[in-house]
């Protein structure tokens, strides 16, 4: 696998607000758990619907650090590959990222009335 792909919750407003801004903004390719081939699914982890996940071909990056790394992939955060690489060398570094990651994703429903777009696997449908 050459080019690294974003999985994410595409049944989540919130997270396909963030998934359509890599989209616009990095050559990831994006794939929600409901578009998920067999080959890929099986690279992710076993409880893999807990959080994203940028799977690349130097290993599977999970939540706060799958977004981590699809922030250094962006084409405005240019700088940010260098800090990323300076705070990566710190534990308390990664369990900040793990930590806030975590209270996001567990807030997302109040995050999604600020940044939000109809999930695709909704668009079409009489939900929404």
């Amino acid at each position: 696998m050459t080019d690294a792909i974003l999985v994410y919750d595409d049944d989540c407003g919130f997270c396909t607000w963030w998934a359509d801004l890599f989209d616009e903004r990095t050559a990831l390719r994006i794939v929600g758990f409901s578009d998920l081939t067999d080959d890929l699914r099986e690279r992710l982890p076993e409880n893999y619907e807990e959080c994203s996940h940028l799977v690349a071909d130097d290993g599977v990056y999970s939540c706060g650090a799958s977004l981590e790394e699809a922030v250094v992939r962006t084409d405005v955060a240019e700088p940010a590959g260098d800090v990323v690489e300076f705070l990566r060398q710190f534990e308390d570094y990664e369990r900040f990222r793990e930590r806030s990651y975590r209270w996001i994703a567990d807030n997302r429903d109040r995050w999604g009335t600020y940044l939000s777009k109809t999930p695709p696997a909704r668009r079409g449908s009489d939900e929404g």
